[in-house]
C-alpha cells in the first residue's frame, strides 16, 4: 500500500526526523516482498518489514540514524545464518534518513500521486545521495542532468511495462500507481460499515453509497463516501474490473443494484448479501427480465468464503472481505496471461 506517502510527508512536513526502511532486494524466501516500507522516527514505527528479528534490528538501526546525515545506507541480512529466521533467505535493506525537513521528491511524489499519476522512485543507493520521482512526462526533486538520461529511460521503460520495483545497477526503481482494486459497496449501516472498515485497509479504492441522509459517520482514506436519491446510477460510474458488494436497507434497491451490476457484465465480483431464498426470487425475476444464465451465475448469493457462518457485523465482514479479494486476485492471475507485458490487468498500458 502507498499510505506512507502521506505519513512521510505529514511527519517530515512536522520537522519529525525519519528513516525510511525498505526491501530493495530478495534472494530466496522471505517475510514481504521488494518495495515494502517501515518509517521509523523517533516516537513510533509506521508500516512494515515483516517483523521477526529482521524488523527488530532494522528498527534499532534506523533508530540510530536518526541523529545522523541524509545518507542512504544499504545493507544485507541473511535471515537464516544471522537472524534465526526459517525464511532462509537473503534480503536487501535500504535505510533512508529524512532530518531536514519535507524533501522536494515526496512533496512532488504526493502531488502526483494524489492525481493519480503513474511515476517512479528513482534512489541512488550507493555513494552520493541523490533521490527523484519520474514520470512519462517529466522529473521532479532533481534534475535530469543530475540523474542521467540512462536511469530517466530505464525508469520509463519499467513504467511502460508495469515493473512494480527493481534494481538498475546503483539505483532502486520504484512504481507507484493507484490500486486498480475498486470496490463499490452499496449500503451503509451495521454490516455494510463493518464491510468498510475492513475493506479499507486494503490497497484498494471504495466507492460508498447509500440513499439515507446523514448516514455517513466515519470515512477512511481511501473510501469516498455518496449520499444519492437514485444509488442505482452510482453502478456507472465504476471502472472495468470493478467489485460490488450489495447490502442496502432495501430489497427493491438491492434487486435495482444488482441488476444493472449484472448487465454491465464486466464485474470483478458481484455480491449480494441475502440468503438461497432471497438469490431464487431475485433470478426469477432477472430470468423474467432477459437476463442469461450466464449473466446470473456471477451473482454471489449469499456472500462470504465457506466455513465461516457468524452472522454478526464483523463475521460477515471478514468473510465478504476475504472473498472479495479471492475475486479480485482470480481476475487478475487471468488478466496476466491475456494481455500483452505492458498492459497493467485491469487498468490499460500506463493508466493510473
Amino acid at each position: 500500500m502507498n499510505e506512507w506517502i502521506d505519513e512521510l510527508a505529514d511527519q517530515t512536513a512536522g520537522g519529525a526526523r525519519a528513516v525510511v526502511v525498505t526491501v530493495a532486494g530478495i534472494r530466496g524466501s522471505a517475510p514481504r516482498e521488494v518495495g515494502a516500507k517501515m518509517i521509523v522516527t523517533a516516537t513510533e514505527t509506521l508500516g512494515s518489514i515483516g517483523g521477526g528479528q529482521l524488523e527488530y534490528q532494522c528498527t534499532r538501526l534506523a533508530f540510530d540514524m536518526l541523529d545522523g546525515p541524509e545518507q542512504p545506507n544499504l545493507r544485507k541480512f541473511p535471515l537464516g545464518s544471522s537472524m534465526g529466521q526459517c525464511c532462509g533467505g537473503v534480503v536487501d535493506i535500504l535505510f533512508e534518513p529524512l532530518v531536514s525537513g519535507l524533501p522536494a521528491w515526496l512533496r512532488d511524489l504526493r502531488a502526483l500521486y494524489g492525481q493519480r499519476v503513474p511515476a517512479v522512485i528513482a534512489t541512488h543507493v550507493a555513494g552520493e545521495p541523490l533521490k527523484c520521482v519520474i514520470t512519462v512526462n517529466g522529473t521532479f526533486g532533481a534534475s535530469a542532468e543530475q540523474i542521467g538520461i540512462e536511469v530517466i529511460g530505464r525508469a520509463r521503460y519499467g513504467l511502460d511495462m508495469g515493473r512494480i520495483v527493481h534494481r538498475s545497477d546503483d539505483w532502486l526503481l520504484e512504481l507507484v500507481v493507484g490500486s486498480d482494486l475498486n470496490i463499490a459497496v452499496f449500503g451503509a449501516g451495521h454490516v455494510g460499515a463493518a464491510v468498510v472498515q475492513a475493506l479499507s485497509a486494503l490497497d484498494c479504492n471504495i466507492r460508498w453509497v447509500d440513499s439515507r441522509r446523514n448516514i455517513f459517520r466515519h470515512t477512511p482514506a481511501n473510501v469516498r463516501a455518496i449520499e444519492t436519491a437514485d444509488a442505482p446510477l452510482e453502478v456507472a460510474a465504476m471502472p472495468p474490473g470493478s467489485c460490488f458488494l450489495v447490502m442496502t436497507h432495501s430489497h427493491a434497491l438491492d434487486y435495482d443494484i444488482c441488476e444493472r451490476i449484472l448487465r454491465r457484465g464486466d464485474a470483478a465480483y458481484c455480491g449480494l448479501i441475502g440468503s438461497e431464498s432471497k438469490r431464487r426470487r431475485f433470478e426469477k425475476r432477472y430470468r423474467a427480465q432477459g437476463l442469461s444464465d450466464d449473466a446470473l451465475d456471477t451473482l454471489v448469493c449469499p456472500i462470504g468464503v465457506a466455513g465461516i457462518s457468524g452472522k454478526k457485523p464483523a463475521e460477515i465482514a471478514l468473510a465478504a472481505a476475504a472473498e472479495v479479494l479471492q475475486s479480485y486476485e482470480r481476475v487478475r492471475a487471468a488478466a496476466e496471461f491475456a494481455y500483452p507485458a505492458n498492459v497493467h490487468p485491469l487498468r490499460g498500458k500506463n493508466s493510473p
